[in-house]
C-alpha cells in the first residue's frame, strides 16, 4: 500500500472551499438548494448577441466528423448500430470518443461522454419489456443474443409483463379500438427530469452522504398501519437503489478520468460534471421524454466567475457549449417503427429550458442563454431538434434577447416558447418543461406521464351508444350510454349529445386512470429510475400526466350540432363509401350530412371556443375525482405529439366534416385550414383554455411564411415579437413557431438529400423533417400555412 502523504493530500473540505470560492449566500451551503444557489449568484443580461464568438476550428472539425461518419448513416438507413448483447446500464459500456480515438488523443475532450462506446449506437434496455426490445433489434436487421432474451423471458420480469398481467378487459378492449393509445406500457414512461446540477455543486460523495441519512431518517414503528408498512419498506428500497445509481455515476466518471466524488471546480467541470449525472439517466433508462432541466443561468455563473478570473475566453466558453449540445444531439434509443408513428422522428426530448423572470422581478437571461441560441446557427452546429430549446416567455423579457429568439426561430424553426407567468405562478422560478409542454419543479417533483386519449372518438360512442364507429363493437357496456335517436326531422339534438358524450367521457376517464394505476406500478416496481430519483428530495410532489388529443374535432363538431343541421348517416346507407363497417350493425352511425354553416374554434369566436374549453375543464373534473397511486395530482395536457396521424387512422367520420382516417390536428390547434383569420386570432382562441384545467400545458403549433411575417429581416424579427407578445398576453401558454413555405417542405419530400437538417416544429418538438414518415410529412404541410398575424 502507498503511503499517503499528508501535507499534500486535499481534504474534501478544501476540495469543497476550492469549488465554492467566490459564490454568495450560505442556505444552500447547508442545504441541498440548487435555486437558492442560482438566485445568489446569476448575472442577468439586458444586451444583444453583439459579444458571441464563432464556433472553434476543434467543434466544426469534430461535428463535420460525426455528421459525415455517424449522422449520414442514419439518415440513409435509420439505425447506425445496436449492441444485442449488453442490457444497457450506468457503467454498463467502456469509455468512447466520436472520433473513435482513445483518451488522450481524441479531438472529442471538451465534454466527454457517450450513451454506449460508439456514437449513436444504441443499446437495449429490456426492464420496460422484452417484446419491443426484441422487435425493434429485428427491425434494425439484428438478431438478439439468445442469452439475454432467455433472462429477460424466464428470469427478470419486466414493467410489461407486470402491467398485462394487471389489465382488465375494459383496459384492453380500449387498447384494441384506440381509444387509448401510445400509453407506457411497454416503453420507458420519461418526463422525470433529475437535478443534475447537483453534481456538479455538491459531488457525488456529498450526495450518497445525503442520500444515505435521508434513507434512515424515518425509523420503523411498532404502530405503523399496512400502507404505512409498504411506503416504510418502498422508500428505505427505493432510496437504496438511488445510492447504488450514485455509487455507479461514480465509476462512469471514473471511465472517463474524472473524479465527480468532489464538485466541480470550473466552468467546464461544472458543465461537464452536470453532463455526466444526465449522461447516467439516458445510459439506463429510455423514457418517452429525457429532459435535461434548466441549466443556461447555473453554468453562467461558473462562465461569469472563470471569465473574471481569466482562466478561459468567449471562444471557451462557448466552445463548451457547443459540445454539450453536440453530445445531446447524438443521443439514440432501441425504438420500433410501431413507436416511431407515436413518436415521429426519433425524438427523445433533451429539453433544456431557459430565460423567465425569477420570483425577485430580475429577468433570468443570461450569456448563456444566447451561448446555447448561438448553437442553432450556420456559424456553430446549425439546426437541430435535439436539445429542443424551450424559451420561457414573458413580454418584459430584455428586448435584445426577444429579437434574438425571434431570429433563430424565423431562420430554424427550432425553438418554442411557453408562458413564464403561468408556469412561475403554479411551480415557482425553478421550473422546467419535461417533454414538450410539461412543467415541474426540478429536483422536487415528477411526473407519472399517461400519453393521451382519443377524446374525439369518445363524442362518437356517445352518439352511438359506445360502440365503435370503425368495429362495431360495443366497447362500453351496454346501459351505461343509450345510442343517440336523431329528432323528428332526422337531426342531432344538441342537448343530448353533450349530455351523452360527458357520460362517455367520464368512462374513458375511469378507464384511462385505472390503467394508469397499474403502468406506473408496475414501472417503479420493475423499470424504476434510481439515478433520476437519487437527484430529487426526499420527498418528491408528484403528479399524473393525463392527456387529450383531438379537442378541435370535438369542438366544431359539437359547434356543427348545435348551429347547424347535422343528419347522421347508418352503416346500412352506407354501402360502397369508405365509412361502412363490413359486418356492424345497420344503425351503426358511421357518418353524418351537416347542413348550413357553424363557428368553428380558431377564429376568437366565443361560441367555438368555449366548446373546447368546456370539454377541457369536464375531463380535468372528472379525473379529480378519481383515486391516483400514490397519491399523485392529477394533471392533464392538450398534445398529440405525432401521434395525431396514428388517432386519425383509427376513428371514423364527424359532424365537423373531418373525414375518416384523416390526420388530427395537433395539440390544441385549431382544425387545419379551419384558423382562417391569421396567427393571432388561432392564439387567443387556444389562449381562453384554462390553465388550471390543463396544468401540465396546452400546446399550439403555428405556421407562418415568412412573406407573411414581413418584408424583410428587420420587420420579420419585430412582427414576430409582437406576435408572441401578443399571444403571451392573451393566456397563450405554449407556441410552436415555424417560419416556413409550403414549396419548401413539399420539395424536401421528394428531395430528402438536399434538406439533411430541416428542421419543423410539430406537437410540443422540433424533428428532422426528412426523419418523419411520409405520412406525417403530410399531415405537417396540411396544416394551416398564415399569411399573417390577421386576415380577412
Amino acid at each position: 500500500m502507498t503511503a499517503v502523504d499528508t501535507k499534500t493530500a486535499v481534504s474534501p473540505e478544501e476540495l469543497q472551499a476550492k469549488a465554492w470560492a467566490g459564490f454568495k449566500g450560505e442556505d444552500w451551503k447547508k442545504n441541498i438548494d440548487v435555486r437558492d444557489f442560482i438566485q445568489k449568484n446569476y448575472t442577468p443580461y439586458t444586451g444583444d448577441e453583439s459579444f458571441l464568438k464563432p464556433a472553434t476550428e476543434k467543434t466544426k472539425a469534430l461535428w463535420k466528423f460525426l455528421d459525415e461518419n455517424y449522422l449520414a448513416v442514419e439518415r440513409k438507413q435509420r439505425v447506425y448500430d445496436v449492441d444485442t448483447h449488453t442490457p444497457a446500464g450506468i457503467d454498463a459500456f467502456p469509455a468512447g470518443y466520436i472520433d473513435g480515438k482513445p483518451a488522450g488523443e481524441t479531438q472529442d475532450d471538451v465534454i466527454v461522454g457517450l450513451q454506449t462506446d460508439v456514437p449513436t449506437k444504441r443499446a437495449m434496455m429490456p426492464n420496460g419489456g422484452w417484446r419491443m426490445v426484441e422487435q425493434a433489434i429485428k427491425e434494425a436487421g439484428k438478431e438478439p443474443d439468445p442469452e439475454v432474451k432467455k433472462i429477460f423471458t424466464r428470469y427478470r420480469k419486466t414493467h410489461n409483463d407486470g402491467v398485462f398481467d394487471v389489465y382488465t378487459r375494459r383496459i384492453k378492449v380500449a387498447r384494441h379500438n384506440k381509444i387509448l393509445t401510445g400509453l407506457p406500457d411497454a416503453y420507458g414512461r420519461g418526463r422525470i427530469i433529475g437535478d443534475y446540477r447537483r453534481v456538479a455543486l455538491y459531488g457525488v460523495n456529498e450526495l450518497i452522504a445525503r442520500k444515505k441519512a435521508d434513507k434512515d431518517s424515518i425509523p420503523y414503528r411498532n404502530d405503523f398501519t399496512e400502507d404505512e408498512i409498504e411506503h416504510w419498506i418502498r422508500f428505505r428500497e427505493e432510496h437504496s437503489e438511488q445510492i447504488k445509481a450514485l455509487k455507479q455515476l461514480l465509476k462512469l466518471g471514473q471511465e472517463y478520468g474524472l473524479d465527480l466524488s468532489r464538485p466541480a471546480q470550473t466552468a467546464k467541470e461544472a458543465v461537464q460534471w452536470t453532463y455526466m449525472g444526465y449522461l447516467a439517466s439516458v445510459k439506463s433508462q429510455d423514457g418517452a421524454a429525457m429532459s435535461i432541466g434548466r441549466l443556461s443561468a447555473f453554468f453562467d455563473v461558473y462562465f461569469e466567475r472563470d471569465l473574471a478570473a481569466g482562466l478561459i475566453d468567449e471562444s471557451d466558453a462557448q466552445e463548451i457549449i457547443d459540445n454539450i449540445v453536440m453530445k445531446l444531439r447524438i443521443v439514440r434509443f432501441l425504438r420500433t417503427l410501431d413507436y416511431d408513428q407515436i413518436f415521429s422522428g426519433d425524438p427523445y426530448w433533451a429539453t433544456w429550458s431557459d430565460a423567465g423572470f425569477g420570483d425577485d422581478g430580475r429577468p433570468m437571461v443570461t450569456k448563456t442563454s444566447f451561448r446555447l441560441l448561438a448553437t442553432l446557427t450556420l456559424d456553430h452546429l446549425g439546426p437541430g431538434p435535439e436539445p429542443n430549446i424551450t424559451i420561457f416567455w414573458d413580454p418584459k423579457l430584455p428586448e435584445g434577447y426577444k429579437r434574438f429568439c425571434a431570429r433563430i426561430s424565423i431562420d430554424t424553426s427550432a425553438i418554442q416558447y411557453e408562458s413564464d407567468k403561468d408556469i412561475r405562478a403554479h411551480w415557482g422560478d425553478d421550473a422546467a418543461i419535461a417533454c414538450c409542454v410539461s412543467p415541474m419543479r426540478v429536483g422536487k417533483q415528477m411526473q407519472f406521464f399517461g400519453a393521451r386519449v382519443n377524446s374525439a372518438k369518445a363524442l362518437l360512442y356517445a352518439i352511438n351508444g359506445g360502440r365503435d364507429e370503425m368495429t362495431g363493437m360495443q366497447v362500453i357496456d351496454k346501459g351505461i350510454i343509450d345510442p343517440i335517436q336523431p329528432e323528428a326531422d332526422g337531426t342531432l339534438n344538441f342537448e343530448k349529445v353533450k349530455a351523452n358524450y360527458e357520460k362517455a367521457l367520464e368512462w374513458l376517464s375511469e378507464t384511462y386512470v385505472e390503467a394508469l394505476n397499474i403502468i406506473h406500478y408496475m414501472h417503479d416496481k420493475y423499470a424504476y429510475e434510481s439515478i433520476e430519483m437519487a437527484l430529487h428530495d426526499k420527498e418528491v410532489y408528484r403528479t399524473l400526466g393525463c392527456g387529450m388529443s383531438g379537442l378541435s374535432i370535438a369542438a366544431d363538431s359539437l359547434s356543427a350540432i348545435k348551429y347547424a343541421k347535422v343528419y347522421p348517416i347508418y352503416n346500412k346507407d352506407a354501402k360502397g363509401t369508405p365509412e361502412y363497417v363490413e359486418g356492424a350493425d345497420d344503425d351503426l352511425i358511421v357518418n353524418y350530412k351537416t347542413v348550413g354553416e357553424f363557428p368553428v374554434y380558431g377564429n376568437d369566436d366565443d361560441r367555438a371556443d368555449d366548446l373546447a374549453t368546456w370539454a377541457v375543464s369536464t375531463v380535468m373534473g372528472q379525473i379529480k375525482r378519481l383515486p391516483v397511486y400514490r397519491g399523485a395530482v392529477p394533471t392533464q395536457s392538450i398534445l398529440t405529439i405525432t401521434s395525431n396521424v396514428e388517432y386519425g387512422k383509427n376513428t371514423g367520420s364527424f359532424p365537423s366534416g373531418h373525414k375518416k382516417g384523416t390526420p388530427y390536428a395537433p395539440g390544441a390547434n385549431p382544425e387545419n385550414g379551419m384558423d382562417s383569420h391569421g396567427m393571432l386570432p388561432s392564439m387567443f382562441s387556444v389562449g381562453k383554455i384554462d390553465y388550471d384545467d390543463a396544468l401540465d400545458g396546452i400546446s399550439l403549433t403555428n405556421t407562418i411564411t415568412p412573406d407573411g411575417l414581413g418584408r424583410d429581416e428587420d420587420e420579420r424579427i419585430k412582427n414576430l415579437v409582437g406576435i408572441l407578445d401578443s399571444g403571451n398576453g392573451h393566456g397563450l401558454y405554449h407556441a410552436n413557431i415555424n417560419v416556413l413555405r409550403k414549396e419548401q417542405l413539399e420539395d424536401a419530400v421528394e428531395h430528402p438529400e438536399k434538406y439533411p437538417h430541416l428542421t419543423v416544429r410539430v406537437s410540443g418538438y422540433a424533428v428532422n423533417f426528412v426523419k418523419l414518415t411520409r405520412e406525417q410529412q403530410l399531415d405537417v404541410i396540411s396544416r394551416t400555412f398564415h399569411q399573417g398575424a390577421v386576415t380577412d
